[in-house]
């Protein structure tokens, strides 16, 4: 094409008959005059017609510049027409180019592949952090939560660099920029804009239909479900790398490689084009930073957080100019405005851990919904580390975290919790370790609940060992809470499994004791026999009341179960065992003996086997002696 001929002085003046002969040539191409069938002058086919107008359109156009070649001013007003004829010509042949020779972005090529692999993963999000109660122990679930999330964040930083694309042949970009200079030269650059930026835009909003980014008000956003809301949120991580990095940048080089140079100033086309794009892109995210905030959307917003933390620098290269600089600051805004409401999401988990109310209690003494809860999002937050670290900068102040509202509110008296800091720690570890301290007291509080005193220790154990399960299989989590801490949390389940046989087989084992069985006299054996029977009825008693209540407790982990078995069975068979020895010749040489030794030292052993699987025992299971 013909680029550089505008304005050039010719080696001789123009001939009124070269004149005539161009004029000729444009009119025969005047699109009001041409039939609906007739071809486009620039259609990527034969070009020597294209050439030919534009050459005739620079004769006229110099004409008109330098008036001595174009003669009377009655000829130059006939120029000014023909000029104007050739402008709505050109203008067609612009649109053709833009609409017929455009090369559709394929957007599932630009796909992060990691990415749309963790779709469903990703997607059960925070409302799977608690488990089903009863099932299964703790360390099987943990592994599919903060695994999931481990891939997930892998994904994060995909598709790094910006990746420029041809969105038209090389040679419909030269025919655009030899149209696009001769309609400016001719003060037609407002209208070459429009065309350009209407036809353009049509494709940038096409490509953001087809990433599935919906056109919503904030209120809209704001309105959505949780799971349609966490969709969406998958789907404009993935839409905002591909436009910004890919279609937003290659229109931005489609704009210079036809437009620099030519007097356009500060990006006018490539503005019109996507800055509407880019402004509903970004208004998702910002109805998101102004939302209302609750626990389960901390990940997300996270996720949201570090894409527009990312591809911030690549929408300052994009959006550089004076005319599109708004779309950076917007975004820059909503970073922080995220960054803002991921800490303030923090502070109201704290929050609603503290005034989680006691209810009702667990059955069982199983490990509570809440507990699960608590140490699972932990247990993500620990994932989200590298984000987390930069936006947490503030310990939980000494002076907020418990105030007589928050203890009435919890339902418990005000008290000194122990909370142990440490000036190692960074905010962020303290701020995890707090949720534990105020987990643990609310646990507490629910484990008062229970009538049942051995079963409010066995709610405790269970939950605390829960706790430190999880902490100890976090390298992360375990690094920022530290082994001090996890040591005193350690403790303190040992203290309610103690605590727990304590209170049940204390109880049970003083039947088993030999004081006030001895008497002395000429006609006595040396026993009480009286008194052995009732040692026997009240073991017995005993035993069938913990065994029936106790069967129906639950310790979900099989590990904890089993040594928890076994350390009741090192204390009671022995004792049951001797106490036997010593006195079963006294009961079985009287009358039915069967009704006061009902348990041999294997019937206990079995019937320990049923304690703690939560359901009530069978009765094969017992075994009786006679």
């Amino acid at each position: 094409m013909m680029d550089g001929s505008v304005g050039s002085s010719a080696a001789a003046d123009l001939s009124k008959a070269d004149l005539e002969a161009s004029k000729r040539l444009i009119l025969r191409w005047d699109s009001t005059a041409t039939s609906a069938g007739e071809r486009m002058l620039f259609d990527g086919g034969d070009r020597s017609d294209g050439e030919s107008y534009l050459r005739a359109f620079d004769d006229i156009r110099r004409s008109i510049k330098e008036p001595g070649a174009a003669g009377s001013p009655r000829r130059s007003s006939s120029s000014e027409n023909v000029i104007q004829t050739a402008m709505v010509r050109l203008e067609d042949e612009f649109r053709n180019l833009l609409l017929t020779r455009a090369t559709e972005i394929d957007v599932e090529a630009f796909v992060d592949l990691s990415s749309l692999s963790m779709s469903s993963a990703s997607g059960e999000g925070i409302n799977d952090l608690s488990d089903v109660e009863g099932g299964g122990d703790a360390s099987g679930e943990s592994e599919s939560v903060s695994g999931s999330s481990r891939i997930h964040r892998s994904s994060i930083g995909s598709m790094k660099s910006i990746r420029e694309i041809d969105l038209l042949p090389a040679d419909a970009v030269d025919d655009l920029r030899s149209i696009a200079e001769r309609m400016i030269d001719a003060g037609y650059d407002r209208e070459c804009i429009q065309v350009y930026a209407g036809v353009r835009k049509a494709a940038v909003d096409a490509c953001l239909r087809k990433l599935g980014v919906e056109k919503l008000s904030i209120g809209e956003v704001q309105r959505l479900e949780w799971d349609a809301l966490e969709a969406n949120i998958r789907r404009w991580i993935r839409a905002a790398r591909i436009c910004v990095r890919i279609a937003f940048a290659s229109e931005r080089r489609l704009c210079e490689r036809i437009f620099e140079g030519l007097g356009i100033s500060d990006d006018t086309s490539f503005t019109e084009t996507v800055k509407g794009a880019a402004i509903q892109l970004l208004g998702f995210a910002e109805a998101i930073s102004i939302g209302r905030r609750s626990p389960e959307k901390l990940f997300k917003i996270i996720d949201l957080h570090d894409t527009i933390s990312d591809l911030l620098p690549d929408v300052g290269a994009v959006f550089q100019s004076k005319s599109s600089e708004s779309i950076y600051t917007q975004a820059a805004e909503i970073l922080s405005r995220l960054a803002e409401a991921i800490r303030g999401i923090l502070s109201e988990f704290e929050n609603a851990v503290l005034r989680d109310p006691p209810k009702t209690p667990v059955p069982g003494g199983t490990i509570h919904p809440l507990t699960r809860y608590v140490m699972n999002y932990i247990n993500l937050i620990s994932d989200y580390k590298p984000t987390l670290m930069k936006l947490i900068v503030t310990r939980p102040s000494a002076s907020a975290r418990l105030s007589s509202d928050d203890f009435a509110a919890a339902g418990s008296a005000p008290l000194e919790l122990d909370f142990p800091e440490s000036e190692n720690q960074t905010p962020l570890s303290t701020h995890l370790t707090w949720i534990i301290v105020v987990l643990q007291h609310n646990l507490e509080n629910k484990a008062a609940l229970y009538k049942d005193n051995a079963l409010s220790h066995l709610f405790l154990m269970n939950n605390i060992h829960y706790i430190v399960h999880k902490v100890k299989g976090s390298s992360e989590l375990r690094e920022m809470i530290g082994d001090d801490y996890l040591r005193k949390l350690t403790g303190k389940f040992r203290l309610s499994a103690t605590s727990y046989q304590r209170a049940t087989w204390v109880k049970i084992l003083h039947c088993l004791r030999d004081e006030g069985i001895h008497v002395s006299g000429s006609f006595s054996s040396g026993v009480s026999k009286s008194t052995l029977r009732e040692r026997f009825k009240s073991f017995n008693a005993s035993f069938d009341e913990a065994h029936k209540t106790q069967a129906s407790w639950f310790v979900p982990d099989t590990q904890l179960r089993e040594e928890l078995r076994i350390s009741i069975s090192e204390r009671l068979l022995p004792a049951y065992r001797a106490f036997l020895g010593r006195f079963r010749q006294h009961i079985e040489n009287g009358r039915h003996p069967e009704l006061y030794i009902k348990y041999t030292v294997e019937d206990l052993e079995m019937a320990l086997s049923d304690f703690f699987e939560g359901f009530n025992p069978s009765q094969h299971n017992r075994r009786r002696s006679h």
